[in-house]
């Protein structure tokens, strides 16, 4: 499915008061992975990772394709003019598509052009100011602040990040940050990709996790309103285990929670997107 990312009117996704400065997990996150990619050998690069079709070494791959994404996007939304690139975008077919154009590269190669990868994102990340964060550039919906498409880095690579160790039975430190915003920005975004699609339905999410504790409500409708003030009445609540919700809402596992079916369409868009049911 081709993405309709929003680059005019009202952004997909605001945030209030979520995380003061993502380059802290952002960067850790993309460095604690290359320390585990550095210890591989190269029948582990091969293993079959959780993303059907992909080896370790493929999720690297569309990683260093991603990072130098965020890298273009930020840079063009500093310099005032915000990136237009993924209006065709299929987030299924195309990043398979360049996957397989580099499956010639080593293992030391893909590790190397990850590395300078993350330098490059973190030259940028770490010399933004609090009015630099604020300013417009390219996600996945569209133009969001670059506070927003920094947690949308985080949450892709937390999660990718996962595909590559679990499988190989390998353990990732669960750093409280990182879970507690990549899981605020999953829980809005699959209701801005329902948004984008021409959906004016209203509701509001209130999730509340555990290990680590997270609180944060989703505003639904026309566009997404992620914040952590009190929730309006009427708010359906999202409980349980972090690492375990934001994994459901991920499309990685099935959803364990006590939400009725009628209110299950406030998790969804992000099933529709990647063309899967949704697990639960």
């Amino acid at each position: 499915m081709q993405l309709t990312p929003r680059y005019e009117g009202e952004p997909l996704i605001r945030m209030r008061s979520v995380i003061d400065d993502p380059a802290v997990p952002v960067l850790r996150q993309r460095r604690r992975l290359a320390d585990l990619l550095a210890g591989l050998d190269d029948g582990q690069w091969a293993t079959a990772s959780r993303c059907e079709g992909w080896t370790v070494q493929d999720v690297v791959a569309h990683l260093i394709t991603t990072n130098q994404f965020w890298t273009l996007s930020i840079n063009a939304g500093l310099a005032g003019a915000p990136t237009r690139v993924l209006v065709r975008f299929d987030p299924v077919a195309t990043p398979a598509q360049l996957v397989a154009t580099v499956r010639s590269r080593t293992p030391a190669e893909t590790l190397d052009l990850f590395c300078s990868s993350n330098d490059e994102l973190a030259a940028v990340l770490v010399a933004l100011d609090t009015e630099a964060w604020s300013r417009p550039a390219e996600a996945p919906p569209g133009h969001l602040s670059i506070d927003l498409v920094a947690l949308h880095a985080l949450w892709d690579g937390w999660i990718h990040e996962r595909d590559i160790a679990l499988p190989l039975g390998l353990t990732t430190d669960e750093e409280a940050d990182e879970i507690a915003a990549s899981l605020a920005y999953v829980a809005a975004l699959g209701p801005a990709f329902t948004a984008s699609q021409g959906s004016t339905r209203a509701g509001v999410l209130e999730v509340r996790a555990v290990d680590p504790d997270v609180r944060v409500v989703v505003e639904l409708g026309p566009s997404v309103l992620l914040h952590d003030g009190p929730a309006p009445p009427g708010a359906v609540t999202l409980s349980g285990d972090a690492v375990h919700l934001l994994e459901a809402l991920s499309m990685r596992a099935p959803l364990q929670a006590d939400i009725d079916d009628a209110d299950r369409w406030l998790l969804g868009g992000l099933d529709e997107v990647f063309d899967q049911s949704p697990r639960g």
